[in-house]
């Protein structure tokens, strides 16, 4: 099997030719049992590595190792499939019909590993044919002067070629392109052409393979070897027949030359034995000669033939292939075996045994030098790896074969190599291929003359390849060239046929007499039967053992006793033919004895049966009639029956209400009585609550004291030590983000103070400039005006201060309402949480349980069956693929590839649903992420066009911010004004209680976790500032005082906000509740005048004016507060603004200081210029938006004219009539408009560019700021036309090639993310449009009338909805692929190598010091932030395209499961990163990704819960690893972790220091001492390609479909609104 695929290649005429010649020997012992063996090869077609004609194929060991390139162990050979490398692809087609090459692989590895061959050494002779492609792939190029020529530093198969074979990359790239030549007294490099470097390239490449293949071969050898004495051998030659093609070249001249010499060898051996035969059976026979090709051998290697004097033209330093052939011509062209061709002088014909063949001299010389420079093989030997090295040392030993003698022959046979002893480096790449050739062909000859030889000629029926056909003309053809035929005639001239006499007596004794038959001596008796038989004889003669025939008398002989046969055989037929007539007539006559005998029976049988049915008929008559009346008896007893039943259940019904009346009337009166009593203890039971709460609150209030003053203790802080560094290093980094930060701000405030002094001053002066101009009456106008204002402001101050009195007055009542509250509410707590705990014990029951474990079952059982379709569907897509891959490689014609359409100068059609604005701010951001940030930055108008951008967007949000305070204030004050009774006062109370307390810790939550980041950050960046002059207790020290002094301050702040809020919403509930206390209002309230008499009416009245006066002032005052802080927010943004503003000057101000004169006077352009663009975008923008009102204003004047002139013609019109016809009056009929149904029509010959504008050619960037999800709308819209017009051919015609459309696109695209969630989008709409329209009630659940007019009438199109969901499980995979490809890259390098965490570069694994540099100072290396912005992408991307929110969680979960997969596999499989710093960085990194899920509200995707394993695997790199309680401690938390994994960290982990120790022996032991009941699976990595199942839930659309508008820009002039 190694043989076949490193020796055997695809040739015209055979699939699997074998391109070398080889002789192997078998030994065998004294038992004639096989030993071993030994091999010999001769003349391997090296050329073939470097160049195949057409329809050929290199060797067959490129193809396989191309096809099995995807393997994991094989990704350092970079290799592709086998049309990218230029050695395995100039013959064309790279595949074999019927042959699989990737199982072939897989045979040659286990015929390696059958041999003996190590794992290591296969993957180094994989490495070095792969670096053969490589090599043959190099890039060179040719300079101007056409004498040299450069390889390019950075040819990345160059790279592969040196990285493979372990050399020097800047040597191999010098002596590819150049050589040494030495002169006896100097030495010089000379620089090659490009023709001389691409021959040197090809010669190191056949010179790689062969010495590759030479040692494959010696290895098979020393396999096959054996220490046991040899006793005979039997030597098998298999070596290439004679070879004829339309250029033949140098390898078929040494193959033609060798069958030369064997066909001599042939001729003389079995003519030889021919005539020893008839001498030995003593026959008369006179000598016959035979052809004797040796004067053709003699032009061949004779002195001064050809391999003469092409040996001879390679020594002349500038020999050429013209030169030799001329010297051909002249020196042999009187031989007559040797002629020149009429029409050329560089060829020549030579005239063999079997055929004449002509010889294209072109590359003789150059196959024959087979030239490799000596300093390309040096830099080889110089190779670090050790196989490589070893095959191009010069102290490798040549293969000796010895043979023993035979059993039968006397004397010894010495049978040496074929390969001549190799001797000093320099010399043997001197020595010519064809002197070696001729070598090893005389040695072979030696060898066959030495033994027996026996022939086998193998001839091929057929050129075409093909099963059970035979082409006689080439199989005569391959008869004459192997001389067959000349064998069959000159045997034919001898006695071919012959006998031996018992023989020939056991085959014709039927010829013989039976008398002749007596005599015992078979001799004689062959002798008589011949003479009698045959009269002539000469044509047959008797030998000692043997009778010998001439050409054709064994055939007559065959006849006779054929015709003896035949008459036998005659007689024995007509016997046995009359037998058989009378068998068939008795077997008649018995057949028919027994029909008579059967029907006669038949007959009797049918009269009894007749009779029988008659007395049956008469039986059933009496039956039926005494069924009838049975029936009838009963009926009438039933319904007596029935009667008496009913009445006597009515009886006792009435008897069982009167006394079901009176057992109800005893159980009120017992639950009245209950009740009254739980109410008395209720109320002791609360006062008593009361009395232990203040008790246990000032036990408390001590308690607090006591832990305060331990707290401040020394011990304290020790024990709080523990775990305690990162919150340290937090709360530091932290501390100085806000000193930086409050530096920064008072450096802002003193700026704008001092700006604020000077525009003041500024303003007072021009002020004074101002009253200087104005007159004395101007000043005393503006006196008065501010007197009066201000005597306007003293009053409303007055009146504020008298509503803030009544205010406060109101909220002491509140407040002290709110303590009554809040102790009921405590109460009615306590005894909600114990019932509510003996309804969860009283509801768990087995049902219960039952019921919840049949539901797990049948999820799981539902998530299997998904994962299998759609594994199923991912199959088919595979297959489709593989299809339409087929098919294209099977269709010739030029390919299209496909081309990126996006440029950063393109027009970018990117309009906005409101204003231009946003539009050209999104076509801003796609030309930063199309040409990246460093070109981005240099264009001026693009950043400073996104920096407006951002602070208008900054601006709408302050704004919609301040919008939905109003909004939630309006709310409030709605819901306060609504009525409440006195019975739910305290009950929402509760409630408004509880939810605010809720919000306010959801909102403090978050504060502190964002605190919680910034100071990791702040951590961060204080270890790499941290100086040795500060020391680390006082700082730590200070940081917890600060930290206990925030958290009392926030402590403080929170419940000071919970008391007002709670007794800003009980005073409004109080407020409220006023209301229905208005029937009390004499009982309760003490009136000024209450000494006079007052109705009660008149008092009801007085109090409603009260308090809508009070409601009134009460808005009042809200609205002017709402106004002071609108218009304090608007201060402090312009504030913010100028201090910005500020900012960004006092630093350009501060770089242009440091800078040049020079400098700072292009600085200074360049800042006028930004202004001035600037200033040029704005006024774009004012002119685009007063272009597109013009335009607006345009077409609405174009219709308002159509209308008025369309009067005016009317009009016109009327006036003629009027004339013409004043007593007739005609009335005009308009055409009334139609609304829009929500259908588009359009021509069946339309579809073709419906399909193109609308799917293949389609760019997502084009449809940016219209409807989501438009083409599926459209295209939904065209099969309701379909269908309206009943017309099911189109429908299956549309949707057929929408689908195809889809599916091409998505193919030309296989690595567009935001194409492949685009049409992800569009397919699922157009699934949700087809259930939602379909008419069936489960989807139209949620339609609107309008919509439900929309349905589809005619069709059901469930086979396509089917189709169109396998579709887009199809989509989901490749999104999933594309993404995984762009994010695979980054995991290891960002979740493990890259410090986010400052500061634990450092504190690295002993011994990995070091290498940790290394791996964070790659080119490769990725941050946390880098994953994080690409899943921005990626979310950003499937938002604005409109894909189903639900479809976008199955989608983050997958790609979180990826990322823990990698991360996780990575960290089983490498020691450096098993320590507790990595298990630090790992936790900080999974939270930030928790953090990401959160803020993108991605959290309920359960992709946190993918992620489970890594959390494990970080906490167990940082848990203690010691004692018993430490591993239940692991086993009890590492329960996402198999036993295998655990395992394998805790043999990973690396101690961080000398001062750690690393885990034992016995605590691992331990671990899997207790681990050892689990159910693990075997694996120990996670499977990172497992997918789950994905899930596309029904999500109807609430756009009616007359109300979607089709863009101008997808060209869709030929649909019709219908």
């Amino acid at each position: 099997m190694k043989r076949k695929a490193i020796g055997n290649a695809k040739t015209t005429r055979n699939d699997n030719s074998s391109r070398f010649g080889k002789y192997i020997q078998i030994g065998f012992d004294k038992r004639y049992h096989i030993i071993g063996a030994n091999m010999r090869t001769y003349l391997l077609e090296k050329s073939r590595v470097v160049f195949q004609a057409d329809d050929e194929r290199n060797y067959h060991i490129f193809y396989q190792l191309c096809a099995a390139a995807s393997l994991p162990e094989f990704k350092e050979l970079a290799l592709t499939c086998a049309e990218d490398f230029f050695y395995t692809s100039q013959g064309g087609d790279t595949a074999i019909e019927g042959v699989d090459d990737a199982e072939d692989f897989e045979k040659t590895r286990q015929a390696f590993t059958l041999l003996g061959v190590r794992e290591s050494h296969q993957i180094s002779i994989f490495k070095i044919i792969a670096s053969i492609l490589h090599l043959g792939s190099v890039e060179i190029q040719a300079e101007r002067d056409g004498d040299s020529c450069s390889i390019s530093p950075q040819d990345e198969h160059l790279s592969n070629f040196c990285r493979l074979l372990g050399v020097e990359h800047n040597q191999m790239e010098h002596w590819l392109c150049h050589r040494k030549l030495v002169t006896t007294s100097e030495t010089y490099v000379k620089t090659m052409s490009l023709q001389q470097v691409i021959n040197a390239r090809n010669a190191l490449a056949k010179h790689i393979y062969a010495q590759l293949f030479g040692w494959i071969v010696e290895h098979i050898n020393k396999a096959l070897h054996t220490s046991i004495k040899q006793h005979s051998f039997i030597g098998v030659l298999d070596i290439y027949g004679f070879e004829t093609f339309e250029v033949n070249s140098f390898e078929q001249f040494c193959i033609n030359y060798a069958n030369e010499k064997l066909q001599q060898q042939f001729n003389s051996h079995v003519f030889k034995l021919e005539q020893e035969e008839y001498m030995k059976e003593q026959i008369p026979w006179t000598l016959i000669d035979f052809y004797d090709n040796q004067p053709c051998i003699d032009l061949i290697e004779a002195k001064l033939g050809i391999l003469d004097l092409l040996d001879e033209e390679c020594k002349v330093p500038k020999g050429t292939d013209q030169n030799w052939a001329q010297k051909l011509y002249d020196r042999h062209s009187s031989s007559q075996h040797f002629q020149k061709p009429r029409m050329s002088n560089t060829a020549f014909i030579v005239v063999h045994f079997a055929d004449k063949v002509e010889y294209l001299s072109d590359g003789f010389l150059e196959k024959n030098r087979d030239t490799v420079y000596e300093e390309q093989i040096n830099i080889l030997k110089a190779s670090k790896f050790p196989l490589v090295a070893d095959l191009f040392h010069d102290d490798k030993d040549p293969i000796h074969a010895t043979a023993a003698s035979g059993k039968g022959s006397s004397s010894k046979i010495n049978i040496r190599s074929a390969r001549p002893p190799m001797k000093a480096s320099n010399k043997e790449h001197k020595k010519s291929v064809g002197h070696q050739f001729r070598t090893s062909l005389h040695l072979l000859m030696e060898t066959l003359n030495a033994t027996t030889p026996h022939y086998v000629r193998c001839i091929k029926p057929n050129d075409e390849k093909l099963p059970f056909h035979f082409d006689p003309k080439r199989a005569v053809q391959q008869l004459r060239a192997c001389g067959v035929l000349e064998t069959i005639r000159i045997s034919a001239a001898g006695y071919p046929s012959r006998w031996t006499y018992h023989d020939f007596f056991n085959r014709y004794r039927v010829l013989v007499k039976k008398r002749e038959l007596a005599n015992t001596d078979k001799k004689a008796i062959c002798k008589s039967v011949l003479e009698s038989l045959i009269k002539d004889p000469d044509k047959f003669q008797f030998g000692r053992t043997k009778i010998f025939f001439r050409a054709g008398q064994v055939a007559y002989l065959e006849k006779l006793r054929a015709d003896k046969f035949r008459a036998a055989t005659i007689m024995i037929q007509k016997t046995v033919r009359g037998w058989l007539q009378k068998v068939k007539y008795h077997r008649l006559k018995r057949a028919t004895l027994t029909l008579q005998r059967y029907c006669r029976g038949h007959l009797a049988r049918r009269l009894a049966a007749h009779l029988r049915m008659t007395r049956a008929a008469v039986v059933l008559q009496k039956q039926f009639r005494m069924r009838r009346a049975r029936l009838a008896y009963q009926r009438v007893r039933r319904a007596a029956v029935v009667i008496q039943a009913f009445a006597r259940a009515m009886s006792v019904r009435r008897i069982y209400r009167q006394v079901l009346m009176e057992h109800k009337a005893t159980i009120i009166q017992k639950h009245a009585r209950g009740w009254m009593a739980r109410r008395h203890f209720q109320q002791l039971r609360a006062a008593a609550i009361v009395i232990q709460c203040a008790f246990r609150r000032f036990k408390a209030k001590q308690e607090l004291k006591a832990l305060k003053i331990e707290a401040r203790s020394a011990e304290h802080l020790k024990r709080l030590n523990v775990g305690m560094e990162n919150k340290v290093v937090q709360l530091q980094r932290k501390i100085d983000d806000q000193n930086k930060e409050f530096k920064t701000l008072s450096e802002q405030l003193s700026a704008v103070t001092s700006t604020h002094t000077m525009e003041v001053e500024k303003l007072k002066r021009e002020l004074a400039r101002y009253q200087q101009n104005q007159g004395a009456d101007a000043s005393l106008q503006l006196q008065e005006e501010v007197q009066s204002l201000r005597t306007e402001l003293q009053r409303a101050h007055s009146e504020r201060r008298v509503l803030e009195d009544a205010h406060s007055r109101e909220k002491d009542e509140l407040r002290k309402r709110v303590a009554d509250l809040e102790q009921e509410n405590a109460l009615l707590k306590d005894e909600k949480e114990q019932l509510n705990n003996r309804i969860l014990c009283q509801s768990k029951d087995e049902f219960a349980q039952n019921s919840m474990k049949e539901n797990l079952l049948m999820k799981k059982e539902l998530e299997e069956e998904r994962s299998r379709y759609q594994n199923l569907v991912k199959e088919y897509s595979q297959l489709e693929q593989r299809y339409d891959n087929l098919r294209d490689e099977q269709t010739p014609g030029h390919r299209r590839n496909p081309s990126n359409q996006s440029s950063l100068e393109s027009d970018s059609n990117y309009p906005s649903i409101s204003t231009s604005e946003i539009g050209d701010t999104e076509d801003a951001l796609q030309q930063v992420e199309d040409i990246g940030v460093e070109k981005a930055a240099m264009d001026m108008t693009v950043f400073l066009k996104l920096q407006k951008r951002v602070r208008e967007l900054e601006q709408e949000r302050k704004k919609l911010q301040v919008q939905l305070e109003k909004r939630e204030q309006d709310s409030k004050k709605v819901q306060m004004e609504q009525p409440r009774n006195d019975t739910d006062l305290d009950q929402d109370a509760d409630l408004a209680y509880n939810s605010l307390k809720r919000q306010e810790l959801e909102s403090e939550n978050k504060k502190l976790k964002n605190d919680l980041n910034e100071l990791r950050k702040a951590v961060a960046d204080q270890a790499t500032q941290n100086t040795s002059s500060h020391s680390a207790p006082d700082s730590y020290s200070l940081l917890l005082n600060q930290l206990k002094l925030a958290n009392e301050e926030l402590e403080v702040r929170k419940e000071e906000v919970l008391i007002l809020r709670t007794q800003i919403v009980s005073a409004d509930q109080r407020r409220l509740a006023g209301k229905s206390m208005e029937p009390n209002i004499n009982a309760r309230a003490s009136w000024p005048n209450s000494e006079k008499h007052v109705d009660q009416e008149d008092a009801i009245e007085a109090y409603h004016g009260v308090c809508q006066t009070n409601r009134l002032l009460e808005a009042q005052l809200q609205a002017q507060s709402l106004e002071h802080e609108e218009q304090v927010e608007n201060l402090k943004a312009q504030v913010e603004a100028l201090k910005e503003e500020m900012d960004k000057q006092q630093q350009t101000f501060c770089q242009t200081l440091l800078l040049s004169p020079e400098a700072q006077v292009e600085f200074g352009v360049q800042q006028e210029i930004s202004r001035l663009t600037n200033e040029n975008l704005d006024l774009k923008e004012l002119v685009e938006k007063l272009e597109k009102n013009e335009r607006k204003l345009k077409k609405q004047l174009k219709i308002y004219m159509k209308k008025v002139q369309d009067l005016e013609a009317a009009q016109a019109l009327a006036q003629s009539d009027r004339r013409h016809h004043e007593l007739t009056r005609q009335v005009t009929v308009q055409r009334k408009e139609k609304d829009f149904q929500g259908m588009l029509e359009y021509h069946k010959e339309d579809e073709a560019l419906l399909i193109r504008n609308l799917v293949t050619d389609l760019k997502p960037q084009m449809l940016s700021g219209t409807v989501p999800c438009l083409p599926a709308y459209i295209l939904y819209m065209c099969v309701r036309y379909a269908d309206n017009t009943n017309d099911d051919l189109k429908v299956h015609s549309l949707l057929t090639s929408t689908i195809n459309g889809i599916k091409k696109v998505l193919k030309k695209h296989n690595d567009d993310f935001e194409m492949t969630s685009f049409w992800l989008s569009n397919t699922c709409r157009l699934l949700h449009c087809l259930k939602q329209y379909s008419g069936d009630e489960g989807f139209m659940t949620q339609n609107t009338a309008k919509q439900n007019e929309h349905c589809l009438k005619n069709f059901d199109l469930t086979e396509y909805r089917q189709v169109l969901s396998d579709l887009s499980i199809q989509i989901y995979q490749q999104l999933i692929k594309i993404a995984e490809g762009l994010l695979q890259p980054m995991i290891v390098s960002a979740m493990l190598e890259n410090e986010s965490i400052q500061g634990l570069s450092g504190v690295k694994p002993m011994g990995y010091r070091k290498r940790s540099s290394s791996m964070a100072d790659g080119d490769n290396s990725y941050c946390l932030e880098a994953i994080i912005r690409q899943m921005n992408c990626f979310h950003t991307v499937m938002c604005d395209q409109g894909l189903d929110p639900e479809i976008i969680l199955q989608v983050f979960k997958q790609l979180f499961y990826m990322i823990t997969a990698v991360t996780l596999n990575n960290l089983l499989l490498r020691k450096d990163v098993c320590s507790w710093s990595t298990g630090m960085q790992l936790r900080y990194n999974i939270s930030q990704l928790e953090e990401w899920l959160r803020g993108r509200n991605l959290h309920q995707s359960g992709a946190a819960q993918t992620m489970e394993p890594l959390i494990q695997a970080a906490q167990l790199l940082q848990l203690k690893k010691k004692t018993r309680e430490d591993a239940e401690a692991i086993c009890s938390l590492c329960t996402s972790l198999s036993t295998q994994q655990i395992v394998k960290i805790l043999n990973l982990y690396t101690p961080l220091n000398e001062f750690e120790e690393r885990v034992t022996v016995s605590f691992i032991r331990t671990i899997q001492a207790q681990l050892q009941d689990r159910n693990d699976p075997q694996q120990l990595l996670l499977d990172s390609k497992h997918m789950f199942p994905v899930l596309f839930p029904f999500n109807p659309s609430s756009l009616t479909m007359d109300s979607i508008h089709i863009p101008a820009c997808l060209s869709l002039e030929f649909l019709n609104e219908v």
